[in-house]
């Protein structure tokens, strides 16, 4: 599998994974009727991508404006999971996109980053929807 791509919903991010790139990218926003429904395909397309041991760099754009609690469990899933292949040597960059001004995600994505030690984690401001 070289990628998964899942269109964005209402309720769902979109996801962006070009495995053959390196480049993991879920954008918008993230509060599904079924977390485990959503989820399920993109943790197993993850899991078989880094089960991969070609040791290529991974950069993972996270770019969700809001999501519930249930996608904060599954967003850990996904970070642990790409703790453990950063923990093997395998480079692991994690970008935290955050619009200015929204104090709330920047310390989410500041708590998700206590529990990295080997994945590179990285904020980064990206200016308000609706701004030009």
């Amino acid at each position: 599998m070289d990628s998964l791509t899942i269109p964005a919903t209402g309720r769902t991010p979109g996801v962006s994974f070009d495995f053959a790139g390196g480049h993991l990218r879920m954008t918008g926003e993230s509060y599904p009727d079924d977390v485990a429904g959503f989820f399920g395909p993109v943790f197993d397309a993850l899991r078989g991508y880094l089960a991969r041991t070609d040791g290529a760099p991974i950069h993972f754009n996270m770019e969700l404006l809001y999501f519930n609690s249930s996608s904060a469990k599954a967003l850990m899933n996904i970070f642990q999971m790409l703790e453990t292949v950063a923990k093997t040597g395998r480079p692991v960059t994690l970008t935290w996109c955050v619009e200015e001004n929204d104090e709330a995600m920047r310390e989410l994505g500041e708590d998700f980053a206590e529990d990295l030690r080997h994945v590179v984690f990285r904020m980064r401001e990206i200016p308000a929807s609706g701004d030009p």
